[in-house]
């Protein structure tokens, strides 16, 4: 089993719990695959087993790995996309942040993850993700999104007006800061905070939720995916902000932009005793109500 490794720069307080996975996966004899940047980060902080190989990009992942290990947060298991693209190598992440709704595995948790990982006591998550198309390509070959795809004002820029369609027919103008266009793995994101609904991981659609709109009555609506949105941008401000997840890019207000279903998905490793109600449960702190005991 080849298993490849990513993360960030990190605290120095969570090493022991990197150097954790790197021992234990020598041990059960694993070939480790480590992504170059991320090895320099580790130098002189971390003891690597002497037959790890490095990887420099998405091309050399595709052919040396059978799984991907994020370590790090949900937005470092968000930048391995770029790596994994249509490959189809699954990804896991154990969770050296704050909330990990995608990065799962709790680092207390680390030995008993490994070892069911190995012993393949796994299912695939399949996630469905976003693709962004512009008249001056934005994004390049990167124009992909597992959370969501948004639209929003630079910090010094007044309100934006947002013309949307759907298969070229008119939905809505929003007044507002901004618009997310989040998959259902990203309605717990940046779209749960502004008020956009969960939903449920293969239902087969999206939400368009609009970010501090100045019209009460506009709502986040759930659209099926096999459309395609069409945004154009009316403002004061002759620039405006895309984001792809955690990638963005300033963009002139003249440029108009689509986004549909994605043609491939992403594979996430969920271990057998997790579910997606019991992460609902354990992140948002569902039914902690001393009535519930």
């Amino acid at each position: 089993m080849r298993i490849a490794i990513y993360g960030r720069d990190f605290n120095d307080t969570v090493l022991p719990y990197v150097q954790e996975v790197f021992d234990h996966l020598a041990k059960h004899q694993i070939q480790l695959v480590l992504y170059s940047k991320f090895k320099t980060s580790l130098h002189g902080k971390i003891k690597l087993p002497s037959n790890t190989v490095i990887f420099h990009n998405h091309t050399e992942l595709r052919d040396h790995a059978d799984v991907l290990l994020s370590l790090g947060g949900d937005g470092t298991l968000l930048d391995t996309l770029s790596l994994i693209r249509n490959s189809n190598i699954p990804v896991i992440g154990i969770n050296f942040g704050r909330l990990g709704f995608l990065a799962s595995i709790n680092k207390n948790e680390i030995t008993a993850a490994l070892t069911a990982l190995i012993h393949g006591d796994y299912t695939l998550d399949t996630r469905s993700l976003l693709t962004l198309e512009s008249d001056n390509g934005l994004f390049g070959e990167e124009n992909f999104a597992l959370n969501d795809i948004t639209i929003h004002r630079r910090d010094n820029s007044a309100m934006m007006i947002i013309h949307a369609s759907m298969n070229d027919e008119f939905i809505n103008s929003y007044w507002a800061d901004g618009l997310i266009i989040a998959t259902p793995t990203g309605s717990t994101a940046y779209s749960l905070s502004c008020g956009g609904p969960i939903i449920y991981p293969d239902s087969e659609n999206f939400v368009v939720t609009p970010i501090a709109p100045h019209n009460l009555n506009v709502r986040p609506v759930v659209l099926p995916d096999d459309n395609k949105l069409s945004f154009e941008v009316e403002a004061r401000e002759s620039k405006f902000l895309v984001s792809c997840d955690s990638r963005t890019v300033t963009v002139e207000r003249s440029v108009k932009i689509s986004i549909k279903k994605a043609d491939f998905c992403i594979n996430l490793i969920r271990l057998n005793n997790e579910t997606y109600l019991n992460t609902l449960r354990n992140k948002l702190l569902w039914g902690i109500d001393t009535r519930n005991y």
